[in-house]
């Protein structure tokens, strides 16, 4: 994935200038620029509509104490596409403006929204497969060491056996001095 965003960074200013020299020599350099002036303008317009809507809709789902999962993601949304339409380009606002519109922003969240449920389940599986849930039994970390904070460690120090406990008293016969 950061290999993908660094190759994104580096090729989409790339493609953006192609398209604005193609679309140049077709329509001229002025009409180009008005298109870009036009799209800014059109996309901040739309930005900061659709961003009061969503901040209203995050109130009121504060206000009744509910979690504005739908008005976070509109939210969200909303400030990535308006980021988009400040870019100048060509691809770039058609991104935005996906992102802005409020008949394409449901299509975008849920195609966002599946993509982070896959991506988060391929990291829990990868996760799983590093660190298995049992990897030392109970009390036991990832790693096979003492985890006191798991709720299946029991009080005893780490360094004690496990198995049967035998109480009695301990007589080291090394320290006794009549051996001397």
């Amino acid at each position: 994935m950061p290999l993908a965003l660094v190759l994104a960074f580096l090729l989409i200013p790339v493609v953006e200038i192609v398209l604005l020299v193609q679309v140049g020599e077709v329509i001229g350099l002025w009409p180009t620029l008005a298109l870009l002036a036009a799209e800014t303008v059109l996309g901040a317009w739309i930005v900061r509509r659709e961003g009061r809507r969503a901040w209203h809709v995050l109130q009121d789902a504060l206000r009744r104490g509910t979690v504005p999962e739908r008005g976070l993601g509109d939210a969200a949304l909303v400030m990535a596409g308006g980021v988009l339409l400040l870019i100048p380009g060509l691809i770039t606002d058609v991104l935005g403006l996906l992102f802005v519109l409020p008949f394409t922003r449901p299509l975008v969240r849920r195609a966002a929204s599946r993509y982070a449920a896959r991506r988060t389940r391929l990291a829990g599986d990868r996760a799983s497969m590093t660190f298995p849930p049992s990897a030392g039994g109970p009390g036991l970390g990832p790693f096979g060491r003492f985890d006191p904070f798991d709720p299946g460690a029991d009080a005893r120090d780490p360094g004690t056996p496990r198995g049967p406990v035998v109480r009695g008293e301990v007589v080291e016969e090394d320290d006794h001095p009549s051996r001397t």
